[in-house]
């Protein structure tokens, strides 16, 4: 393959294959006589268009030579024969075939400039109205800006995927609103990050104390721990602080800037836990919103259902068991309350709980909703209680604006007609989700929501399941009983050992949780491989990809996900000729591979063999490579029973998933669990992680490394630190609602 990078320049003679929404692009064009197949990421280019195109010559494996275009800049048609072809391709909406040749043969050279400066001129044509022409006028324009949107940003390497979002969001003023203040990149969605934003600005000659500068660093700062660190605000004055040395600024600058920001509205504060918080506005709203409808739903509890005690017995004499005092007082609260929540841990009877309130609520004639933030946990959920449980977005029924933007059709003006919510693994739920299921219930709808808050919070903001409880305000009951079968488990056993402060039992070999001490970080991670590989398959018929899930604490390090999925993919999926792959973001994926999606994609479309079809694939969703188009970059991903396609854009979302953090687990539950544990940054190693960890295995867990680490994590009982007003705001009689 030759690298070098070259210009070629030529008129494009055809569009072969174009995907529209990130713009990657196969092209034929003349070059000096020859015809040269292009391919790269491009937008709005068509026959008759002059370009250069700057790039380097691979060789397809396939498709032979090609040159494969990093940038390319157009010019438009001049001659009255590139200008037939260039409209003759559809270019232009409303002109096409014999419409385009009269049009050709009126005007000649100048037609673009009738098209762009004298539509009215265009009736002179058979066909073409004076609504037509002005249309066309439009359609010209708007394409035109869109070419100078993206030859403006490709100077400062904006990708053409990334301008036309730009485009999209600003249309015709998106160039003179970058150039006012690039910091404008920023905006969520369009996925530019505030250092590539500063980067741009220093091209532009914007000063370092520019008050557009201070105001983005500020944003980024507060938008940087919502999204990586789930808090929902940050204190005042470590804001300032943390603001000032990231901009290389002074403390008091910084302050004036939070302040005109409060001031405007752009961000809120309030006090919290004594302390002044600033926050941003999504973050802001939510929490508030939450706090005031939940302690309404107590106000307004719907009526109680009267006497529990005889629907009960008649639930135990009909199902044959007998429910444990905690599980009554459960399903009496849930029967005589608006809102509840249940908690408890592994083995202690959640499922069966969750049961019979199902049972009950359908026996009074109400109208029951299951729900689960992931689609692992709906599936989960809809087996253990043999009635189909949504993922929280489905049932919100996720749809999108006119700009393209997600919202759900269900909310305060369109609410679900349920009488009952019942939602499982609230834990994992982050406050802008469950804000959007609060708005979306009826006045009277019951909640009863389900979870177990010794597990990690959200991997999204806010801590919404831990804060109800610690505010009191939210009746609740904890299930802590451990059921004599779940008793003979030592993943049940061992979970809650480690809940309580005490060391598992590691020295048992012929029941569900094993221990395999090993000395050194390579010997773990070899340890790891042959499990995975080939003694768990061999002892228990597990399948590497589907029914064994590594997990560890962290990203880095020779036991991170990093290193370990590099190993593991080498092993359980090796390269073949058979098997296509390419590089994209700094990873290798191959046809095979198990992978996950690492953000919330609301606009990935996917599909179903039934012709079922969707959009939308969720932080954490982890499914199989069934295909790699290396010509285009797309890459075909199956998640259970959806099929989606990523474009060459998309793939920084995606990551190796044969080990996956156990943030990245929750929700999930998997057969096999294998835990490589040696050292490690003391930040991630706690109780309430591994914890999280051991709960994640239905049938069998395998820990390699330390004992001494083990015991380390066990004695750490910090939990994780997260700013949230969610408790505070409860305490306080509710926000706004």
């Amino acid at each position: 393959m030759d690298q070098e990078i070259i210009t070629l320049s030529g008129t494009i003679e055809s569009v072969v294959f174009r995907n529209e929404g990130n713009g990657w692009t196969v092209l034929e064009m003349d070059c000096e006589g020859e015809l040269v197949t292009v391919v790269g990421p491009v937008f709005q280019v068509c026959a008759g268009d002059g370009v250069r195109v700057t790039g380097a010559w691979v060789n397809h494996p396939s498709y032979g030579r090609q040159f494969k275009a990093e940038s390319m800049e157009r010019s438009l048609p001049a001659t009255a024969d590139a200008i037939l072809k260039y409209l003759s391709s559809g270019a232009i909406k409303g002109i096409a075939g014999a419409t385009a040749k009269r049009i050709v043969e009126l005007f000649g050279a100048e037609t673009l400039e009738v098209i762009e400066n004298e539509p009215l001129r265009l009736t002179q044509i058979k066909g073409i109205s004076q609504k037509k022409a002005l249309q066309v006028n439009e359609e010209y324009k708007r394409q035109f800006g869109v070419r100078t949107c993206m030859l403006f940003l490709q100077q400062y390497n904006v990708t053409a995927a990334e301008a036309l979002r730009i485009w999209k969001r600003w249309g015709g003023s998106s160039v003179d609103t970058v150039k006012k203040n690039p910091y404008i990149l920023c905006t969520p969605g369009l996925w530019i990050s505030f250092e590539r934003a500063d980067s741009i600005a220093a091209e532009m000659g914007i000063a370092a104390d520019d008050a557009c500068r201070l105001e983005a660093g500020v944003t980024h700062v507060l938008r940087h721990n919502l999204y990586s660190g789930g808090h929902t605000y940050i204190p005042y004055d470590k804001l300032g602080q943390t603001a000032a040395a990231m901009l290389g600024t002074g403390r008091d600058d910084i302050e004036r800037v939070i302040d005109g920001l409060v001031a405007e509205k752009t961000v809120f504060s309030c006090g919290v836990a004594g302390r002044q918080a600033v926050f941003l506005e999504d973050a802001y709203l939510a929490e508030s919103y939450i706090a005031g409808r939940l302690m309404l739903m107590l106000q307004l509890s719907p009526p109680a259902l009267g006497e529990c005690d005889g629907r009960i017995a008649e639930l135990e004499r009909e199902l044959h068991i007998q429910y444990a005092a905690r599980q009554r007082e459960a399903i009496a609260t849930a029967y005589n309350k608006g809102l509840m929540i249940l908690t408890g841990g592994p083995g202690t009877g959640k499922t069966t709980t969750i049961n019979a309130i199902i049972r009950i609520y359908e026996q009074m004639g109400l109208k029951v909703a299951l729900a689960a933030p992931t689609g692992r946990a709906a599936k989960r959920m809809t087996e253990v209680c043999g009635r189909e449980a949504k993922t929280i977005h489905r049932l919100l029924e996720m749809e999108y604006t006119a700009d393209d933007l997600p919202r759900f059709a269900r909310n305060d003006r369109n609410p679900l007609d349920f009488d009952a919510i019942i939602i499982d693994e609230l834990s994992m739920v982050d406050i802008m989700l469950f804000e959007s299921l609060l708005r979306a219930m009826k006045l009277g709808c019951r909640l009863v929501m389900v979870g177990d808050s010794n597990q990690l919070p959200p991997v999204g903001a806010g801590n919404a399941l831990r804060d109800m409880i610690d505010s009191g305000c939210v009746p609740f009951v904890t299930l802590d009983e451990i059921f004599r079968q779940a008793a003979q488990s030592l993943i049940v056993t061992n979970a809650h050992k480690i809940v309580r402060g005490e060391q598992p039992d590691l020295g048992c070999h012929s029941s569900d949780f094993f221990f395999i001490a090993k000395h050194s970080p390579a010997h773990v991670a070899s340890c790891v491989r042959d499990l995975v590989e080939t003694r768990l398959p061999a002892a228990y018929g597990y399948s590497p990809m589907w029914d064994i899930q590594v997990l560890t604490p962290g990203k880095k390090g020779e036991l991170g996900t990093g290193e370990l999925n590099v190993l593991l993919q080498r092993s359980l999926n090796p390269p073949a000729e058979t098997k296509p792959e390419l590089k994209a973001a700094g990873k290798l994926f191959r046809a095979g591979d198990k992978v996950m999606q690492t953000r919330n994609n609301y606009d990935l479309l996917w599909k179903k063999e039934n012709g079922e079809h969707g959009a939308g694939v969720y932080n954490g969703d982890i499914g199989i490579i069934t295909a790699v188009d290396k010509r285009t970059g797309l890459i075909t991903i199956r998640f259970d029973d959806r099929i989606a396609e990523y474009p060459p854009e998309g793939l920084d979302e995606l990551e190796l998933a044969y080990a996956i953090t156990v943030h990245k687990s929750q929700g999930s539950e998997f057969r096999a669990v294998v835990l490589p544990l040696y050292s490690g940054a003391p930040q991630l190693l706690y109780r309430n992680l591994l914890y999280t960890a051991v709960t994640r295995a239905r049938e069998l867990v395998v820990i390699v490394g330390r004992e001494s680490t083990i015991a380390q994590m066990v004695e750490n009982n910090r939990r994780m630190l997260r700013y949230t007003a969610l408790n505070e705001l409860l305490k306080a009689g509710g926000g706004e609602n």
